[in-house]
């Protein structure tokens, strides 16, 4: 007997189906559906394999405990309610291009039961928006001994285990007469990387003042590696120079031209020969879009997996399947626009106006990216950056100054998903929130 199903069909209606609801996707299903609210003959649908959505540039303060994940999460179910886009959960893997349906896999419960059995869904314009993961580059051992950054499940489980070993410390009854320590190893400094060891460094130093001093900032020795010659190489030389003189003020280790060929239990082993121990080990270097993406029923992928698309962000393979964001290869300019928040959110505001042209079968316009620079978090108080503009060109950031703007990136994300009225809500309750609880999430 056939357990899986079909949703939705039989129906005559047309059918965006939007598959994840990362920045972009979740951006894309809100703007159309509050354009397309009032049209009955168009029905949006988004898909993810969680229930609940966080902004991804959020994961190094959740990995330390800086913001409360389930404090800053958004369900689906609840927004596609009030932004009139239908919310299916599940995870793809696979599409049927003539019969243009995707597959959906089996929902299961704790103990592995079927809640739901594979189903299909089916579309008019379909839209793969799923984001990046990272890329290990084949490295030995990475995979098993390293925690990525790909998800809120890993950097709580980050989060937990840099806590378990305050914790472990705090229950000595006679600890060592030489004190406790903790190696912190990152592989990959670009921002990921950098916002990570900023945020773990300043997280050891608030967890002393909470009573867990067993384990001083100072015993925490975190030790960034970067294959390349410098730091955020899509930065400027000047901000790369000055995020580095503020990472080793704080007391980090920044060690350039450092290649990882092995990860073990126990450590690092360099291309050099030199062996690094370290007892947590994160890895941040590169990536790559999923892997299920390079068998979707022919459609052209690169060496990374990332889907081949055309100005108009239609896969070069089939018209009627788009894609955008980090698992998307796309150009602009003969320069192939970068996997950022930025490019997602401005392509997905492009597709909010793109697709339903072509539902009518209108011509389709050409994606324009415009930077607009980038800035990278060095725990609370601190930031660097650049920041693009027509009128001053290109200007640096640091400081107190470009934690703000690192800051109004996330209220920016906020307000395009709840409008004006409910951000305010949001920085309301997040100014509240500090003075009634700690600092960091101590659980």
């Amino acid at each position: 007997m056939n357990q899986s199903r079909e949703v939705n069909a039989g129906s005559n209606l047309q059918r965006i189906v939007i598959v994840g609801g990362g920045a972009g996707g979740l951006v894309l299903a809100t703007e159309l559906g509050d354009k397309l609210k009032r049209n009955p003959e168009i029905r949006v649908t988004l898909v993810d394999r969680s229930p609940t959505h966080i902004w991804k540039p959020l994961l190094h303060e959740v990995a330390a405990g800086s913001i409360n994940s389930y404090q800053d999460e958004l369900n689906y179910f609840a927004h596609g309610a009030s932004h009139h886009f239908e919310f299916q959960l599940g995870a793809m893997t696979g599409i049927d291009r003539a019969a243009k349906k995707i597959s959906l896999a089996a929902l299961l419960d704790d103990q592995g039961k079927i809640l739901v059995p594979e189903r299909q869904l089916s579309y008019t314009a379909l839209v793969i928006a799923v984001g990046s993961t990272s890329n290990d580059f084949g490295t030995a051992g990475a995979r098993e001994h390293c925690i990525f950054l790909d998800s809120r499940q890993q950097a709580e489980m980050l989060h937990k285990q840099f806590l378990s070993t305050y914790i472990i410390a705090h229950a000595e009854e006679n600890p060592p007469a030489n004190g406790n320590s903790l190696n912190i190893a990152i592989i990959g400094a670009g921002a990921t990387g950098v916002e990570l060891a900023a945020e773990l460094k300043s997280a050891a130093e608030q967890l002393a003042a909470y009573g867990l001093k067993e384990l001083q900032a100072r015993d925490v020795h975190v030790t960034l590696f970067e294959a390349g010659p410098r730091i955020l190489p899509m930065l400027t030389d000047q901000v790369a120079v000055a995020a580095r003189r503020q990472l080793e003020k704080m007391g980090i280790t920044v060690t350039t031209g450092a290649k990882i060929v092995e990860v073990s239990a126990q450590g690092l082993q360099t291309a050099d020969g030199e062996f690094i121990p370290a007892s947590l080990r994160v890895w941040s270097a590169g990536i790559k879009a999923p892997d299920f993406l390079a068998g979707l029923d022919g459609l052209e992928v690169n060496r990374i997996n990332q889907l081949a698309v055309r100005p108009t962000l239609q896969t070069t393979t089939d018209p009627a399947i788009f894609a955008f964001g980090d698992c998307a290869s796309c150009e602009h300019d003969g320069m192939r626009v970068p996997p950022r928040a930025q490019a997602a959110h401005q392509q997905a505001t492009f597709l909010a106006h793109n697709l339903p042209r072509f539902l009518a079968g209108q011509p389709l316009r050409h994606f324009s990216f415009k930077d607009h620079g980038s800035l990278v978090s060095l725990s609370e108080q601190h930031a660097v950056g650049r920041l693009m503009g027509n009128l001053l060109g290109g200007i640096n950031l640091h400081g107190l100054i470009a934690r703000l703007m690192y800051r109004f990136l996330y209220r920016q994300h906020q307000y395009s998903l709840h409008g004006l009225l409910r951000t305010g809500v949001f920085m309301l309750k997040d100014l509240l929130g500090k003075g009634a609880n700690p600092r960091l999430k101590l659980h």
